[in-house]
């Protein structure tokens, strides 16, 4: 007892949402060959920038870009920092110098990162020796075995172990314990092999209607660039788990992704419906909206999301811009005044640039 009581406590210490906290490198980019067709049809894949909106409004090609080449949305979101969907040749020009604009070089190098660290509270080495584990010794018995499959995902961040684990276990479950499935699943994905994750996906959805099976479904279908089947995939979930704002939001960042910022804003007004303090809502839509020739809404909503306690540079830069553009020039240099004091260093100049772009 006081041995997985341990293991769960350290397994908690390192424990990262890996549903959303997920960066494509450098690496995965350029060793990524998981795409259907090179040149797919327009509104199909996520790799292909559309200039125009799908739904008509606001082109996309109107929008300003971020310095590594992805449209301004209002929020850094997973998957965002890096390159993005963009070539290696972007991937290498974006610039170092900007903290959020850096190319990620890989993924699992930093989640490698994440696992050493934690080891440096033992003096002693690894509390647990893997190697010398007897893996079908505690695959039958489902207390201990998921509390050291996760202590080896996540602590060890040993992805191989973890799977061999899960594959025992699974035979061991007679192939009955979605659970299981799911873990194995959650391990093809990190290993890259996203065909296997599917099918291991579909097989637990059978026995269980999970959430996280739905969202891990289309996390897949993004890596494998067809957005039609993550769509279809979100809504088959909301028909199961209806109005979940997990969905809604995963729905709303494909549909940005394709280029219909109209129907994005609508996702986004429905995950406000139910969750009136999601900053990634509140932020999007007032983007919309600014960049739609309505400053006075985009206005209310940044104000809202000063309310809820984000007092940041860039957040007080579009409250004043908002006022700007709404004529209430007094509140306008107050805002300015306000983000020039909380900036970082890297901050600074875009601050100086929007002022000096209200002093002309």
């Amino acid at each position: 007892a006081a041995w997985l009581l341990k293991m769960q406590a350290l397994t908690e210490q390192v424990y990262v949402d890996d549903i959303e906290n997920d960066e494509d490198g450098m690496a995965e980019g350029l060793l990524d060959d998981s795409a259907i067709a090179s040149v797919a049809r327009p509104g199909t894949s996520l790799r292909v920038a559309t200039a125009g909106g799908g739904s008509g409004g606001l082109q996309q090609a109107m929008r300003p870009s971020t310095q590594s080449g992805r449209p301004v949305t209002g929020f850094v979101r997973p998957g965002t920092q890096g390159s993005g969907a963009g070539s290696l040749e972007q991937a290498l020009k974006t610039p170092r110098t900007a903290s959020n604009a850096r190319p990620v070089t890989s993924s699992s190098g930093r989640l490698v990162r994440l696992g050493t660290a934690s080891m440096l509270s033992s003096p002693d080495g690894p509390f647990i020796n893997l190697s010398r584990l007897n893996f079908s010794k505690y695959a039958p018995k489902p207390q201990m075995s998921r509390a050291l499959f996760e202590y080896i995902l996540y602590h060890e961040n040993d992805v191989r172990t973890a799977l061999q684990l899960a594959a025992m276990a699974t035979e061991a479950h007679q192939f009955q314990d979605w659970w299981w499935k799911l873990q194995l699943a959650r391990c093809y994905y990190k290993l890259g092999l996203f065909r296997d994750c599917e099918q291991q996906l579909r097989s637990a959805m059978k026995q269980q209607e999970c959430l996280e099976s739905y969202l891990l479904l289309g996390k897949v279908y993004t890596k494998l660039d067809q957005p039609l089947a993550a769509i279809d995939n979100y809504n088959q979930g909301l028909t199961k788990f209806p109005n979940d704002r997990c969905l809604l939001t995963g729905l709303a960042r494909i549909q940005e992704g394709l280029g219909n910022l109209e129907k994005a804003a609508e996702c986004y007004k429905d995950v406000l419906r139910y969750d009136a303090m999601n900053v990634e809502a509140l932020a999007s839509i007032a983007t919309q909206y600014f960049y739609n020739d309505q400053p006075e809404l985009a206005l209310k909503l940044y104000r809202r999301l000063l309310q809820l306690g984000l007092a940041s540079a860039e957040l007080y830069t579009n409250l004043a811009l908002c006022c700007f553009y709404a004529q209430q020039y007094d509140m306008c240099l107050t805002c300015f005044d306000r983000a020039i004091t909380v900036a970082k260093k890297e901050e600074l100049a875009d601050v100086w640039y929007n002022l000096g772009h209200v002093a002309l």
